[in-house]
């Protein structure tokens, strides 16, 4: 009976709803929901490390601080493994904040090294690729992806018929490359190590210091940066440099006579990384940072900077997809990063020490 008189009850209640209110001799006051609560402004001084490219480097501090007006953002321009050498000499007392790009392989090593600050960014739930883009602990996420491949001067082509631009391993090795080939030190660019980690994949370590020898002996001069080989080859003083694809299409855009081929036998490639430096100074500024540099909108700023490489959050459109749709080995982040000073260490004692750099 009790569950009845419930039933019943229920279904009065409803249709007195479905009636409408019954008058009442006073009107309750309507009661106006409490305004959200505001977020600060950003204030205070951002210090970056910053390796891409000096324009890009720039240009986000710029966008940046329109977006955040109360910020400024100090940084300074290293390429990748000087990044790492600095923030390993700096450890006990961090001068960066946040270290935004160059390769994730010295952001593992960073990362083994006790030199990243892990943050859960709600902006990771918009990685692509979250097993290959990012940390499994969020020490670090990927913010671009680049491919490796050769740029040679065209002009060289036309005054030697007979040699045609590379587009294997192999033949950047032949005699016909002797003191014509440019590429960054592997201690200085996260570039070359790339490109030096991609042949001991596609050897193994033996093979592939062996390869090392002979290409560093028709190596003309190490760079420190690595974008800086296809500067050179596009005025002339090398005839071949091993280069993200990115950089070379940049160096074409700027009227620098290249031709960009790629190894058929499948080329490295990069997962341009950024990450929160530990005893970071500044660190809701820093996480204001790479919040930001997860968003969709500004993955698509780096062509107004002339820089190419692809995205890594979904929403955001690659300018020049075409770059990664070439053969791509199964690159190992994790072999790389883990035997990043050990392999440049071997290589700065037995091929070519690390002051050669220029």
């Amino acid at each position: 009976m009790r569950k009845i008189f419930l039933s019943a009850l229920m279904l009065t209640l409803l249709a007195l709803a479905a009636c409408g209110p019954a008058a009442t001799p006073t009107t309750a006051p309507t009661q106006v929901p409490a305004a959200a609560p505001t977020k600060a402004a950003l204030k205070g001084e951002l210090n970056l490390l910053c390796t891409p490219q000096q324009e890009w480097c720039d240009g986000m501090k710029k966008e940046f601080e329109t977006v955040n007006p109360g910020v400024t953002v100090n940084f300074i321009r290293l390429s990748s493994g000087e990044s790492l050498t600095r923030l390993r000499n700096e450890k006990a007392n961090p001068q960066f904040d946040i270290w935004w790009g160059g390769p994730a392989d010295s952001f593992i090593a960073a990362k083994q090294e006790g030199l990243l600050e892990p943050y859960n960014s709600a902006g990771l739930a918009n990685i692509l690729d979250p097993k290959l883009m990012k940390d499994a602990d969020n020490a670090w996420a990927g913010i671009y992806v680049g491919s490796l491949g050769f740029a040679t001067n065209t002009d060289y082509l036309k005054k030697n018929p007979t040699v045609k631009a590379p587009t294997s391993w192999d033949e950047l090795t032949q005699p016909q490359w002797k003191n014509q080939v440019t590429i960054a030190h592997p201690a200085s660019s996260g570039t070359s190590y790339t490109a030096m980690c991609t042949i001991m994949q596609l050897r193994g370590e033996p093979k592939g210091w062996d390869y090392m020898k002979a290409f560093s002996a028709n190596v003309f001069q190490y760079t420190k940066s690595g974008a800086a080989p296809a500067q050179l080859v596009g005025r002339g003083e090398a005839a071949v440099g091993v280069v993200f694809s990115h950089d070379i299409v940049a160096a074409q855009e700027s009227q620098l006579p290249l031709q960009l081929t790629f190894p058929a036998e499948g080329t490295g490639y990069e997962i341009g990384a950024m990450a929160i430096v530990k005893g970071a100074k500044h660190p809701e500024l820093a996480k204001a940072w790479f919040d930001w540099a997860l968003d969709p909108k500004t993955q698509e700023l780096g062509p107004k900077y002339k820089a190419y490489q692809a995205p890594t959050v979904k929403g955001a459109k690659a300018s020049k997809p075409e770059l990664l749709q070439v053969k791509l080995i199964n690159y190992n982040f994790d072999y790389c990063g883990t035997n990043k000073k050990a392999f440049i260490d071997k290589f700065s004692n037995e091929i070519a020490s690390a002051d050669k750099a220029k």
